[in-house]
């Protein structure tokens, strides 16, 4: 159960939508949370049956599962005041609006420290919180192009090319939950809630890593290095008799075993590969060379090979194949979930593994239905029945 888990003492407003914030507060939801997904009523949303297609989704069920749902019209002054009481009592909320919307709603890390001084209070945007581009609207793969990442990725002479994933968006949200977990931390020792915030474009420019450095430290621009390591060799893309691998050789004792599991001992002689300065140097003569000795061999047997010399190598999955893989079940990346609409069926487990909790057998929830905890969760908070039905009156749940 829920309340098993590390996190199962912390309640969590979410107030996120897209995919940034959610992937920040599934981090939490995942380990125990207590989560409150504060939704706009049906009225302020989408039409309904877009609504509930939507929300039935394999994106949505995968981002929103372990949490409940409330509504909440935040427009109107008995909304705020309702969203105000909830954070009284909360230990983290997770946004992700644009700058203006949150102050002009008046929920705002300031205002709610107010009612709340021990708040850890999540923020995510597109550029960050301050800055001449603060009120830019930020999506992932805009930012994929503002932070250079398109630059180095595809084939050298194509253009720029989006990376197959949302990076920027699912980054950024690692990022944050990681940052709420420092903040908990903190106001462990010191009582102290606070603002946490991050932005896709920090999340991005901090994810490209060593390309990154490469600029900071040495001026260097990387470019586009298609299936090839941008630094070593041999490392990459190769073909086999009936595919393709990806193979890693390039340190001494790698690119020596290669060789020689290869049955290539002129290559290892040859000075142009003596040193991983030459191999890296001599890239593209090296690549050529591998490649038509890996094509005398199916992908089986490369990887055979290779990997009992000590050498990486593996296939080219789809995403299919990458979930049927024998490991991939070994490790029981799926895990099925029950909803009273869809049937049983199988999302994707967080990736992290704690050995003092064991493996849940399913998940504790699906992805909620539009409020529907908002009568639970009142009553949860001391409300009425004559109260409860007020706020409906009124529009406000």
């Amino acid at each position: 159960m829920s309340r098993d888990l590390p996190l199962s003492r912390y309640t969590v407003l979410d107030l996120t939508v897209a995919r940034a914030g959610p992937t920040a507060v599934r981090l939490l939801s995942d380990w125990g949370a207590n989560v409150i997904r504060i939704e706009p009523p049906l009225q302020l949303s989408v039409s309904s049956s877009a609504l509930s297609k939507d929300r039935y989704s394999p994106d949505s069920q995968n981002l929103h599962r372990n949490k409940r749902s409330i509504t909440i019209n935040l427009k109107t002054p008995q909304g705020k005041a309702l969203f105000m009481r909830l954070a009284s009592h909360a230990d983290v909320i997770v946004e992700n609006f644009r700058s203006e919307v949150k102050h002009r709603l008046g929920i705002d890390y300031e205002s709610v420290r107010n009612a709340n001084p021990s708040i850890v209070y999540g923020s995510i945007s597109g550029f960050g919180q301050t800055g001449p581009y603060r009120d830019r609207p930020g999506v992932d793969q805009v930012v994929q192009g503002t932070s250079g990442l398109m630059s180095i990725t595809g084939e050298p002479g194509n253009g720029p090319m989006r990376v197959g994933i949302a990076i920027s968006d699912t980054s950024a949200g690692m990022f944050l939950g990681q940052g709420i977990l420092l903040a908990l931390l903190h106001r462990e020792h010191t009582g102290e809630g606070q603002w946490v915030h991050t932005s896709l474009l920090e999340a991005m420019l901090s994810k490209i890593d060593f390309q990154g450095a490469r600029y900071t430290m040495s001026g260097e621009v990387p470019n586009q290095e298609g299936n090839y390591h941008p630094t070593n060799a041999p490392m990459g893309l190769f073909d086999t008799s009936d595919g393709q691998v990806n193979l890693a050789a390039s340190s001494q004792k790698m690119f020596k075993s290669f060789c020689e599991t290869m049955n290539l001992p002129l290559l290892l002689k040859d000075k142009r590969f003596s040193s991983f300065e030459d191999r890296f140097s001599n890239r593209y003569e090296l690549n050529e060379l591998v490649n038509k000795v890996t094509r005398k061999y199916s992908t089986a047997q490369v990887i055979e090979k290779l990997n009992a010399a000590g050498c990486p190598c593996g296939p080219i999955y789809d995403i299919g194949e990458a979930f049927e893989d024998m490991q991939a079940k070994h490790l029981k990346v799926e895990r099925p979930v029950s909803h009273k609409t869809l049937g049983k069926f199988n999302l994707v487990r967080s990736p992290i593994n704690l050995t003092a909790f064991e493996d849940r057998e399913e998940f504790d929830r699906p992805g909620p239905e539009l409020g529907e905890h908002t009568v639970e969760i009142l009553v949860e908070m001391g409300f009425e029945e004559e109260e409860i039905n007020s706020l409906k009156e009124q529009n406000v749940i």
